[in-house]
């Protein structure tokens, strides 16, 4: 193909004709809303999942350590703990997803600070669990961690 049949075709073809129309911002908003609800959902699982596991992980630990009453006592203990509100974040962030979901879909969407507080008090009451459960294992009287 020569130059002058190359125009010749580029110049038969009609331009593509483009809508002036815009996509609907509200249905793109809204879009973007509900996949931060989704990623949001997914961040609070992973959350559950791993207050879960080391709810897990503290039970084992204290299985194959020395048998001291207390300790496996405190130990299963702490490990149900961390498993129960990990469980908890299950239900209830499946809960709060479709809450939020449905108020995008409504509009009236107000961010929760009950939820967030919540969680950080009961994650907070955790962690001081872990460090009291150290404490003690690290203070008792067959402790290998602080010689005598």
């Amino acid at each position: 193909m020569n130059i002058k049949e190359f125009d010749r075709v580029q110049l038969s073809f009609q331009p593509m004709q483009v809508d002036d129309e815009k996509p609907n911002q509200h249905n793109l908003s809204r879009a973007i809303d509900r996949s931060a609800n989704e990623r949001t959902f997914l961040a609070w699982m992973r959350a559950a999942i791993a207050l879960m596991g080391f709810g897990v992980v503290i039970i084992r630990l204290r299985v194959v350590q020395m048998p001291v009453h207390y300790r496996q006592a405190m130990g299963w203990k702490l490990g149900l703990i961390f498993s129960l509100i990990g469980w908890a974040t299950v239900l209830i962030s499946t809960k709060h997803y479709f809450t939020v979901r449905h108020q995008i879909d409504h509009d009236t969407y107000n961010p929760p600070d009950g939820m967030v507080l919540f969680f950080s008090f009961a994650v907070g009451l955790l962690g001081i669990g872990v460090i009291y459960s150290i404490l003690a294992a690290a203070l008792g009287p067959s402790s290998l961690v602080i010689p005598d």
